[in-house]
């Protein structure tokens, strides 16, 4: 009897990198093929990972008795290019780690029937986000980044505990350790997780900048006129590219008609951050969490650069973002929890919440191959 083969992705591609993850009843062997190269693996869930590839260069991907057509798994597959010059400067990043949350998948207003499932950690498990994130953090130990980049929603209700719990966790890198504050980080106090932001550090001539989206007990967004001006000031006098990060995602500058609730940066500040961009070529991304999706916009009003949405690191697809920066641009990888070192229990609770909002957060939060995994070049 043939395996039956569940939810097959492409799940991300680097340099010299393709990695496919699927899902069968438990004990199935299934192979694997990427090209000429082959890999078996035993289910239920299946981590299929091909390393030393060639860069920029398209092979077919066939898993073993699956031949459904689905845009997450497509038949053929490119490697990423590199972009020209040395390489300058390496890091990592996660997004919406929510310490403290013992349940997720809910809508306020809705109920479990209409939405669900709402899902938790069963008994004797870990709380989820200890999991995630703990291994997490050993994957980004295991490829030693030069600075990671936590981009808010570090905690669930902004406690002290849970913010002792997040720093417990990824304190462990030290002053490599960069971290900005959430919506739910200043649910309660106004100021905690600020970090003393804007600010800014260097890496091997590379300039990240954090800002500061949040409105204090709100879960929109907003950048005051003070940080816009630091960030033109900032990206004036730095001699290299700079890389710019905030909780909030940007309003869509193309769009008919204005938001005054929109749960991003409004609308005004997200012209206004757009045009600091538009005014300086030597900022070359915006890299934002908050939405738990994947999708990358970009403007001609603010340059065509990409303005970058990362999915979180709780729940479905789980996933930590890693970035290798050239003197000609620079390449984004987004890794799912599990698949870089493994991570079973991991990948169960992924899987666990892939289903969550009636059957349509796979398709919302993992977005697009090209959207998680891309090469930006200037």
């Amino acid at each position: 009897m043939t395996a039956i083969v569940r939810d097959a992705e492409v799940i991300s591609t680097g340099t010299d990198t393709i990695v496919v993850t699927f899902v069968t009843d438990s004990g199935e062997s299934i192979t694997t093929r990427v090209g000429d190269h082959e890999i078996a693996t035993s289910g239920p869930i299946h981590v299929a990972r091909f390393t030393d590839l060639p860069s920029d260069t398209e092979f077919v991907v066939e898993v073993e008795g699956h031949a459904i057509s689905d845009p997450h798994f497509p038949s053929k597959v490119r490697t990423l290019p590199v972009p020209h010059g040395r390489l300058l400067a390496h890091y990592a990043t996660v997004n919406d780690v929510h310490f403290g949350e013992t349940s997720c998948g809910q809508v306020e207003g809705a109920t479990e029937e209409e939405v669900g499932p709402v899902l938790r950690s069963l008994p004797g498990e870990l709380p989820y986000p200890e999991t995630m994130n703990r291994s997490a953090i050993a994957e980004i130990t295991a490829v030693n980044p030069e600075a990671v980049v936590v981009k808010g929603d570090l905690t669930c209700r902004g406690t002290a505990e849970e913010y002792a719990l997040f720093l417990d966790a990824y304190g462990t890198f030290g002053d490599r350790l960069h971290h900005m504050r959430g919506n739910h980080d200043a649910m309660i106090d106004p100021t905690m997780a600020l970090q003393g932001a804007p600010f800014a550090f260097e890496i091997g001539g590379v300039t990240l900048a954090v800002l500061d989206t949040i409105m204090p007990g709100s879960d929109r967004g907003q950048l005051s006129a003070e940080q816009a001006g630091w960030l033109n000031a900032l990206a004036g006098e730095a001699t290299g590219s700079v890389f710019v990060f905030g909780h909030h995602h940007l309003w869509d500058l193309n769009a008919e008609s204005r938001s005054t609730s929109y749960f991003g940066i409004n609308p005004d500040d997200s012209d206004m951050l757009a045009g600091v961009v538009a005014a300086n070529e030597n900022i070359v991304g915006y890299f934002a969490g908050h939405t738990h999706r994947h999708r990358i916009r970009r403007f001609s009003q603010a340059r065509d650069v990409p303005f970058v949405e990362v999915s979180c690191t709780k729940d479905y697809p789980g996933v930590w973002a890693e970035y290798h920066v050239y003197e000609g641009g620079y390449t984004q990888t987004v890794h799912r929890i599990g698949t870089v070192i493994p991570a079973p229990k991991a990948l169960e609770w992924t899987e666990r919440t892939r289903p969550m909002f009636a059957g349509l957060y796979r398709d919302y939060a993992l977005g697009s191959l090209s959207e998680r995994c891309f090469t930006q070049t200037y």
